[in-house]
C-alpha cells in the first residue's frame, strides 16, 4: 500500500506523480475495459445489444400488468402535447405512432408520436441469457471435453518439455546447441505452414473425430523448452554430480531434483498451456466434426447461424468459458514474476 501511496514531491503530488497515474489508469482501462464491458454485455438483452448510443450497464425495461391485457405491458414516460409527463403502457405500435393507456385506466387509448416516449428502464442483472444458454447449449458436454483436452495436453507438455529442456541444459553431447537452435527455429514457422502437413499424419494415425487428435500434436512446445532450459541452467552442475556419486539414476535425479527446483519455471508453462489449449479454436475445428467432441470454444460456434446471430447467448456463454481460467490464472499466477524473473540467470 505504501508503494502505492508513495509520491515523488514531498506531501503533495509531483507532475511525474500525475503523469505515472494517468499512465496507469489508462493502462489499467485499456486492459479491463473489454472485460468488463464483455461481462455487461452478458446481462443485456438482443435489443439492448443493438441499442445506440450502447450503455455500459444492462438495463430492464419495466412492465405493467393491465387489465384486459394477458401479457403485461411496456411502460413509457410520455410527454403529452400540453407539457405534462405521464406514465403509459403500451399497447401496439403502427408505424410512427403509438397507442397507449393508462394502467389505472385501460379504457381509454391515447395515440402518441413514437418520439414523444421514453421507456422507463431499471438497471437489472438476470441470468435469463445464461439459463437459455446453458439449457440450448451442451455445455457440460462441451466443458467436460475442455478439462480432458486441456489437462491432458498440460500435462503432457509439462512432461515432454522438461525432458527436454533437462537433456539440453545437464548433458554435453556433439550438436546440443545445434539441437536447441533448431528448436528454436519453428517458432518462426507460422501454424498456417503445417496445418495440412499434421492433418494428413493425423488422418493416417486415425485420430480424427478423437480428442487424441487435439491433444498430442501441441505437445512438444519450443517455447515451453526454451523457458524450462533456461531456468535449469539456473540450477548447480554440483547437485546433480553429488547425486550421481550417491547412486542416484538419471530418472531419480529428474524426479526428485530437476522437477521440484523447477516448480516457478513449470507452473508458468502450466499457465500459458492452460491458456492455449482452452482457448484452442482453429486445430480442434479441424480435426472434431462430432458435435458430443466439440470443445467449448468450437461449440461456440454453433450459436452463429447463417440468418441470425444470437449474441445475448454467445456472451454469456462466453463468460462462463472465462472463468475456469481466470481462476487457474488467479491461483498459479504468484508463480509467474518468480519463473520469468529467475529464466536465464545464472
Amino acid at each position: 500500500m505504501n508503494f502505492i501511496t508513495r509520491t515523488r514531491g514531498r506531501g503533495r503530488l509531483d507532475n511525474s506523480d500525475i503523469l505515472t497515474y494517468l499512465y496507469l489508469l489508462l493502462g489499467t482501462v485499456l486492459m479491463f475495459g473489454p472485460v468488463l464491458w464483455l461481462v455487461m454485455s452478458s446481462f443485456k438483452e438482443p435489443a439492448q445489444l443493438v441499442r445506440f448510443p450502447p450503455t455500459f450497464l444492462p438495463y430492464h425495461q419495466e412492465t405493467v400488468t393491465v387489465e384486459g391485457h394477458d401479457a403485461p405491458l411496456p411502460l413509457f414516460e410520455v410527454t403529452l402535447e400540453d407539457g405534462s409527463t405521464r406514465q403509459l403502457a403500451q399497447v401496439r405500435r403502427v408505424g410512427i405512432q403509438a397507442q397507449m393507456v393508462d394502467p389505472a385506466n385501460p379504457e381509454e387509448i391515447i395515440k402518441v408520436n413514437i418520439n414523444q416516449r421514453t421507456p422507463v428502464e431499471r438497471v437489472y442483472f438476470g441470468l435469463e441469457n445464461y439459463i437459455e444458454g446453458v439449457n440450448r447449449f451442451p455445455f457440460w458436454t462441451y466443458f467436460r471435453n475442455s478439462v480432458i483436452v486441456t489437462v491432458a495436453a498440460t500435462a503432457l507438455t509439462l512432461l515432454i518439455n522438461s525432458m527436454a529442456a533437462f537433456a539440453l541444459s545437464k548433458y554435453r553431447f556433439r550438436g546440443r546447441d545445434a539441437i536447441f537452435l533448431l528448436t528454436l527455429a519453428t517458432l518462426m514457422v507460422p501454424l498456417s505452414v503445417i496445418l495440412v502437413p499434421v492433418f494428413l499424419v493425423i488422418t493416417q494415425v486415425g485420430w480424427n473425430n478423437n480428442l487424441l487428435g487435439v491433444i498430442v500434436p501441441g505437445a512438444a512446445t519450443p517455447t515451453g523448452v526454451f523457458l524450462l532450459r533456461q531456468y535449469m541452467l539456473t540450477i548447480p552442475d554440483e547437485l546433480i554430480e553429488s547425486a550421481r556419486i550417491d547412486g542416484a539414476s538419471e530418472w531419480r535425479i529428474y524426479l526428485q531434483i530437476i522437477l521440484p527446483l523447477t516448480r516457478p519455471a513449470l507452473a508458468v508453462l502450466a499457465i500459458f498451456s492452460i491458456m492455449w489449449r482452452w482457448n484452442d479454436f482453429l486445430w480442434p475445428l479441424i480435426v472434431l466434426s462430432r458435435n458430443e467432441l466439440f470443445t467449448l470454444q468450437v461449440g461456440l460456434n454453433s450459436f452463429q447461424g447463417e440468418l441470425q446471430v444470437q449474441w445475448n447467448l454467445i456472451l454469456a456463454m462466453t463468460v462462463l468459458t472465462l472463468l475456469p481460467i481466470t481462476l487457474v490464472f488467479g491461483f498459479l499466477q504468484r508463480y509467474i514474476t518468480t519463473g520469468i524473473a529467475t529464466t536465464g540467470l545464472k
